[in-house]
């Protein structure tokens, strides 16, 4: 299966406009809020979101098709959207039939913004004592610590997140922004993508009711690593928008189709993979060979583009130097031990000082 193969959700009328306001979205911290409702008027909150409860029940390949023509108009929002989409699928993989029924409809006419908290479980801080403890208390749970990564935190309603217990089990809840003791930092001052809001949240002393409990206490509440494809997408989508530069180079420098014709290639390999992998049972190490191949091409692809483009491509607003930049988010969002180590692989010199993947 490939691109042509599957329906148009979004037009190029609103994807053009998101890209209209990709570079702001990227630089102020500010919720892109032009951005977002865009978005929300081509009914994309609803791709996730099954059809019983009112939305449009994409497939995986299918929202994986919008998200890499979002992500290539809009890293910035996409990233806000990939992120609230994962708070949907915990909802319908753990909620019970009243928490769904009471939340998806909204989310899917984009009445509520979700978002996760779960990189203190996955990623983030894994050689230390749990950043976010939850402790039992009248048949629910009492949370203290930080919830490091939390991208929209000051936008969402609720965030689903992600506690330890002393004895080492872990609870998945939802936990209302306006909860006494949520504390939200300023958003981080991150090099890209600051309008995403990326912050952290200090919990002190936050009641965790039952009805807000979705799963555990489990060893690993969020099952076994399933290595998922949004990043890998979303850097598809981000390559995607520095090779169609290439591409627009190239019509008029002759020298550069070689060039642009081989970042193409790689780019429908890599896609090919991923609705493959999409149709199917998603197996960890598959997952992270395509993250691996997705990141090197955003980096490379970016680079590329900024070479092309020359001193113009390193000043505001033109789009090469926040393609360049957006690239290396890719190194550090959910990037579990496997990815990194195969990056690093990628990234050493070979014995003779050329790049290893040159």
């Amino acid at each position: 299966m490939d691109a042509a193969t599957h329906r148009e959700w979004i037009d190029q009328t609103t994807l053009q406009a998101l890209a209209a306001h990709a570079d702001r979205a990227d630089a102020d911290t500010d919720f892109p809020m032009a951005s977002w409702e865009l978005v929300r008027g081509a009914g994309v909150p609803a791709w996730s979101v099954p059809i019983e409860f009112g939305g449009l029940g994409l497939s995986a390949s299918e929202r994986l098709h919008g998200y890499e023509q979002l992500a290539g108009a809009c890293l910035t929002t996409t990233f806000l959207l990939s992120q609230r989409d994962a708070a949907v699928r915990r909802v319908l993989s753990h909620g019970q039939p009243a928490v769904c029924a009471a939340f998806l409809p909204r989310l899917a006419r984009d009445e509520l913004f979700l978002t996760v908290g779960l990189s203190q479980l996955t990623t983030s801080r894994q050689h230390q004592a749990p950043s976010l403890a939850a402790a039992p208390r009248d048949g629910g749970y009492v949370l203290e610590g930080v919830i490091p990564w939390v991208t929209g935190a000051a936008r969402a309603d609720a965030v689903l997140v992600g506690a330890t217990l002393d004895d080492g089990l872990q609870v998945l809840m939802l936990m209302p922004r306006d909860r006494a003791g949520v504390e939200i930092d300023a958003p981080m001052d991150l090099c890209a993508l600051r309008g995403s809001q990326t912050t952290q949240i200090h919990c002190r002393g936050v009641r965790i009711e039952r009805e807000d409990v979705l799963a555990g206490p489990a060893p690993r509440v969020l099952g076994a690593a399933a290595g998922g494809l949004d990043t890998s997408c979303l850097a598809l989508g981000l390559a995607g928008a520095a090779i169609d530069h290439l591409h627009g180079e190239a019509s008029v420098r002759p020298d550069l189709r070689p060039v642009a014709e081989r970042f193409e290639s790689a780019r429908q390999s890599y896609r090919r993979q991923m609705y493959s992998l999409a149709d199917g049972q998603v197996e960890p190490a598959d997952a992270t060979d395509l993250r691996i191949r997705a990141n090197e091409l955003a980096l490379h692809s970016t680079q590329a583009a900024l070479t092309v483009s020359k001193g113009a491509g390193f000043v505001r607003p033109h789009p090469a130097q926040r393609w360049a930049r957006q690239a290396l988010f890719f190194l550090v969002w959910s990037c579990p031990r496997p990815a990194a180590e195969g990056m690093l692989a990628h990234l050493l010199p070979d014995g003779d000082g050329e790049p290893a993947c040159g």
